[in-house]
């Protein structure tokens, strides 16, 4: 075989090689994202361009995420935070509207107790997106009915399917990753 030949077979084998490494590494970074976010992985790509723009957005969101300073909460405060969610449920029989947004003042203030930026809807979706991503349909479907009910539109099943939407991401939040007992009233 001449020298000419065996290169040309070498440089086939390693273009192949390089080629089958960058779709295991494509293939793992795809994996890694879709655990990461859940069904936020497939959300973000359909609203998005592409896989490869939602795939950078979905980047850049971990490395905002990162930047965070996310801290458990003390026993104390989450002693605290579930007399509160309590005291919101019950507020519910006499009061659905008030109770729906005191859940949401709540979640929003756990939020922040945690160590997230609570400076608007969108955003807290973004951050919550790379360690909650599986409870954000709770969050949506809450907020949108939190949304309705302060125009006085929404029904009382809505309103008690709110309280069950914000009691999803309430409790996520308060277990700090299920490192601690969520809250049951």
């Amino acid at each position: 075989m001449s020298t000419g030949t065996l290169l040309a077979i070498i440089i086939a084998i390693v273009v192949v090689l390089a080629l089958a490494a960058a779709a295991v590494s494509l293939m793992m970074r795809r994996r890694h994202l879709r655990e990461r976010f859940g069904p936020e992985y497939e959300r973000t790509v359909e609203d998005s361009d592409s896989r490869r723009t939602a795939e950078r957005e979905l980047k850049e969101r971990e490395k905002r995420h990162d930047a965070l300073n996310i801290k458990p909460l003390s026993p104390v405060s989450r002693d605290r935070y579930t007399r509160e969610w309590s005291s919101v449920q019950q507020e519910f029989v006499d009061r659905p509207q008030d109770a729906v947004h005191d859940a949401d003042r709540l979640v929003t203030s756990l939020m922040h107790d945690r160590g997230y930026p609570t400076e608007g809807f969108d955003q807290q979706m973004k951050d919550l997106s790379v360690e909650h991503g599986r409870t954000l349909d709770h969050y949506r479907a809450a907020h949108e009915v939190e949304s309705l009910s302060t125009h006085s539109e929404a029904t009382t099943e809505q309103l008690r399917g709110a309280m069950v939407h914000y009691r999803a991401l309430f409790d996520e939040l308060l277990s700090d990753g299920g490192r601690a007992q969520p809250a049951r009233s």
